[in-house]
């Protein structure tokens, strides 16, 4: 995993240069927006449609939203919990209860979990955006920053817009009629949708690098920030371990159900910030900080979920089976499944 981290990071840093650099006189976020738009309304769906209409869809498929789903409630409870022991303004509040909640599950998540484990993964990376993050950021999500922040009375937000206006669900929601149905793809549809799904990726990991700011760091907030961190890397992961557990998760599933729940924070948030007036200074420096050490605690989730895998179930699909040690979390395991 170290090298496919080096590799995302080189593309990462691409980004990062091109801040700093802006060839052609072309800014950093206006890039980033064209990029971003791009692969939301006609990369990613093709890769949306490529996957999830060949997929296998079950009763794992409704494990992986709801895990979803859980992670990110817990990520907004466990800030609120620290609000009440630990004295936050209410701006800053409102950017920390995004950062924790909502992970960066595809655009870092997919181009991972993909290179790490096989095509295969694509398919928990699309279930837990489409069917948990995206529905939780339109609704949860806009909640928060509504709650925290200052909306502008000229802003009308509707939800189920959102929800409406959204090309990647539409996709999904085609791909899956198709896939219940029983309908081959085309060929050549299946080569186009391939063509389409190859470009994600990189442009995905650039436009990663394009939204860090790296000017927004401010030493007052570093101690809010390091608790964030520490919630975000830590705990999160965490009690997305324990909760995979007992939903029957296992083997390579569970350890990319558990690096899912452990990524740095979206880079959507930014733009809550911006039209809600939370502090988006603070949320720009939670962002580049999850991702620069999220860099170092995502390999060592990967070593230590896989510990106890033997070296057959470290390269095959994932299959049902026992989970085995994995090293220092073997205690909660053990408190789980005391059978293992």
């Amino acid at each position: 995993m170290v090298l496919v981290l080096a590799q995302m990071g080189l593309l990462i840093l691409c980004g990062v240069a091109w801040r700093i650099i802006r060839p052609g006189g072309l800014d950093a976020d206006q890039t980033r927006l064209v990029l971003t738009t791009v692969v939301f309304n006609l990369l990613l769906p093709g890769l949306i449609i490529s996957v999830l209409w060949q997929s296998k869809i079950g009763l794992e498929s409704v494990k992986i939203s709801l895990f979803g789903i859980a992670i990110i409630t817990f990520g907004a409870t466990i800030t609120w919990l620290l609000s009440r022991l630990w004295p936050i303004e209410r701006r800053q509040l409102g950017a920390a209860m995004l950062g924790i909640a909502f992970p960066n599950v595809t655009y870092l998540g997919l181009p991972l979990l993909e290179q790490t484990f096989g095509p295969w993964a694509r398919s928990i990376v699309i279930q837990i955006d489409l069917f948990a993050a995206t529905p939780m950021v339109l609704t949860l999500g806009v909640l928060i920053a509504r709650h925290y922040g200052e909306r502008d009375r000229a802003i009308q937000d509707s939800i189920l817009r959102a929800l409406l206006n959204n090309p990647p669900l539409w996709s999904a929601l085609g791909a899956l009629l198709l896939n219940l149905n029983g309908t081959p793809p085309p060929v050549w549809l299946e080569q186009l949708l391939g063509q389409l799904s190859a470009a994600v990726i990189p442009l995905m990991l650039i436009s990663i690098g394009l939204g860090l700011r790296w000017n927004s760091w401010r030493w007052r907030n570093a101690p809010l920030a390091l608790i964030v961190l520490t919630l975000k890397l830590a705990a999160m992961p965490l009690f997305g371990l324990a909760f995979a557990l007992q939903l029957g998760f296992r083997d390579d599933t569970l350890i990319a159900l558990i690096l899912e729940a452990g990524m740095p924070s979206m880079l959507l948030g930014v733009v809550y910030c911006d039209r809600y007036r939370l502090d988006t200074s603070f949320y720009a420096m939670i962002v580049a900080l999850t991702t620069l050490f999220g860099m170092i605690t995502l390999p060592f989730w990967h070593h230590q979920l896989s510990a106890g895998q033997s070296p057959d179930q470290q390269h095959a699909a994932p299959q049902s089976g026992t989970l085995g040690a994995y090293g220092p979390i073997q205690m909660i395991t053990d408190a789980l499944h005391p059978s293992c």
